[in-house]
């Protein structure tokens, strides 16, 4: 394995700036893509073209739920989900506080007041404890986020969801291709939407789709934001069609081409990047970490690969001596990107109230602290890029450099301390 590079040694990652790039390059667009873009033009359709309804079935069979409606993008297609389901301003919704802001943020604008929750480090999901904890009459929902595309605790979340006769939101944005108990993530929502952003596991550059079993909340969606589709009610609904409810969020169809062909390959390219995430995930347990492969009920993606540092007789360093060795060795390591959102200024300095309008008693105080799980959790965590090609240079240059910083950890610490 050689020297430590803090101890003058040579790099364990050498490949040159672009081989990184192109051995972690995501999205991956190429020819079928470009053609499906190019057929919209010749039909001199880029506003309503069938390619939309295309998309939408391919996700209703996917995810095996009666409805799909694609939007212009994720944040859109959560805007509709919680204006679907009809609730009354001031009602609660359950969110984790480790989330994308879109999660949470949209349902404000109807009134919808979230109610910030823990997060578990076992399956990096909601902490069952706390939402329970949290749980009063005025809770009518529940938002469950598979993150970085692992089904954190669904079984005991879905449980609790229905013992107390909660609606679910199932923001599966991060887990294209995911299952739990055999079933597709995204089908276990009352609404469940998915993300089509650039960054997602089945990209569209820009996109969301949202999916129910539910015809009105289903046609309350459309209400919303697809003025085309109102027409077509054959509902009450369509006396709305002159007008809608005043947001448009139809889905470009250059964006559905894209994310059709991008759904047609997730599957290869899935299986492309377990296969990477595995291998580094095996190098990482020999060294004590918690890496969230696959467990006996669910079976996760890898929109993003964080791993969990633990204290054990394996490992004997910290978050960041891992973080600084890893570096050290050339290796693009960092902390999880998502800050706790309840801290955030948007909270904490009261500028929801000027999104949520309700009045100031119904307003809740969000106050920097608390949370120490999901605190201590956050603290623990390492992100490693994605390896997302066949060409496994680079990884084995990754492995190579954890496994010279696991098997010299008292060089390390004293070097760093000494640093």
């Amino acid at each position: 394995m050689g020297q430590l590079t803090l101890q003058g040694g040579e790099k364990s990652v050498k490949s040159l700036p672009e081989t990184q790039e192109a051995q972690t390059l995501w999205p991956q667009l190429g020819n079928a893509e470009l053609a499906s873009v190019n057929s919209l033009f010749e039909d001199a359709n880029i506003s309503t073209h069938k390619v939309i309804r295309e998309l939408e079935n391919a996700y209703r069979e996917r995810i095996g739920l009666k409805y799909a409606l694609a939007h212009n993008n994720g944040t859109s297609a959560l805007m509709a989900a919680f204006w679907a389901l009809d609730l009354k301003p001031g009602d609660q919704i359950l969110v984790p506080t480790a989330t994308f802001w879109a999660s949470v943020v949209p349902m404000m604008w109807h009134g919808i007041v979230p109610v910030f929750c823990e997060s578990e480090g076992v399956e990096l999901g909601l902490d069952i404890e706390d939402v329970k904890a949290k749980w009063h009459p005025n809770v009518k929902a529940i938002v469950l986020v598979p993150l970085w595309g692992i089904p954190g605790n669904y079984e005991a979340i879905l449980s609790f969801a229905k013992e107390k006769n909660l609606l679910i939101i199932e923001d599966a944005s991060h887990a294209h291709g995911a299952q739990f108990k055999g079933k597709p993530v995204g089908s276990f929502g009352d609404i469940s939407v998915f993300s089509l952003q650039g960054d997602k596991l089945a990209p569209a550059g820009e996109g969301g789709m949202l999916l129910t079993n539910n015809m009105e909340y289903y046609h309350r969606s459309m209400l919303l934001g697809d003025i085309t589709r109102i027409f077509e009610l054959e509902t009450a609904d369509r006396r709305f069609a002159a007008t809608s409810f005043g947001i448009k969020t139809r889905i470009s169809p250059v964006s559905a081409s894209i994310g059709l062909n991008s759904l047609k390959k997730l599957d290869e390219k899935n299986a492309i990047r377990k296969s990477n995430m595995i291998r580094l995930s095996e190098a990482l347990e020999i060294y004590g970490f918690d890496c969230y492969v696959d467990r006996i009920t669910w079976s996760r993606t890898y929109f993003e690969f964080v791993a969990r540092v633990q204290f054990n007789a394996k490992n004997i360093l910290s978050v960041e001596e891992w973080v600084s060795a890893l570096e050290s060795e050339g290796c693009n390591v960092s902390k999880p990107r998502y800050p706790l959102l309840h801290e955030q200024p948007f909270f904490t300095e009261g500028a929801f109230k000027k999104v949520l309008r309700l009045a100031d008693s119904l307003c809740p105080t969000y106050t920097p602290g608390g949370f120490e799980k999901t605190r201590k959790l956050n603290h623990e965590l390492i992100k490693f890029p994605c390896f997302t090609t066949s060409n496994t240079g680079l990884l084995e240059e990754y492995i190579c450099a954890i496994h010279k910083v696991g098997s010299a950890q008292l060089a390390v610490k004293a070097l760093l301390k000494n640093g």
